[in-house]
């Protein structure tokens, strides 16, 4: 069975020809509540990053792959975070770069295929995230594959002088053995 390829889209390791696109993203102020940033990031860094993002989730304690179409046209990245290898759960989060491909089931192809990886594969017990509560369209996403809503942190998150709500969502493997 192949985790990391679905009907539409696949899942991806970053590659060095990657660093355009992902500037692009976390540079992108519109993303930046999203992820909770709030500061740019440099090509210099971004490279270095590249340049170690071989490293094994095991010892960086995260992943992230590029979301990619079948001609392999990068689409956005989803990322695995906070892996806690003793506890078998991480934090997870996405993103489509652009507007016009929002919408149309991508988000929701890869989110159901990084749950698949992370249960065969990385043997992973939990998912969890945190949408802020105004974000709609994730919050449909993320349920549309599994994760529940289990609480509420609020006034979490000061989003251009308003505090708004946090909600954690968490996905547990049903089928674990």
């Amino acid at each position: 069975m192949k985790t990391l390829i679905g009907q539409n889209i696949r899942l991806r390791a970053l590659e060095p020809e990657d660093l355009d696109f992902i500037y692009n993203i976390e540079n992108d102020e519109e993303i930046w509540a999203i992820g909770n940033t709030r500061t740019p990031f440099s090509k210099f860094v971004l490279k270095e990053y590249l340049e170690n993002a071989h490293k094994d989730i095991y010892e960086v304690k995260q992943l992230r792959l590029v979301i990619c179409d079948l001609k392999d046209r990068a689409l956005g990245l989803i990322d695995l975070f906070n892996f806690d290898f003793t506890h078998k759960r991480a934090g997870t989060g996405l993103v489509i770069k652009s507007k016009d491909d929002r919408g149309k089931g991508i988000g929701k192809e890869a989110l159901g295929l990084l749950v698949n990886y992370c249960f065969e594969q990385l043997n992973l017990h939990q998912l969890y995230c945190n949408i802020g509560a105004d974000n709609e369209a994730s919050l449909r996403l993320f349920k549309s594959v599994g994760f529940e809503e289990i609480g509420v942190k609020k006034d979490w998150n000061l989003v251009r002088g308003q505090y708004q709500d946090e909600i954690l969502l968490q996905y547990i493997n049903q089928d674990e053995h």
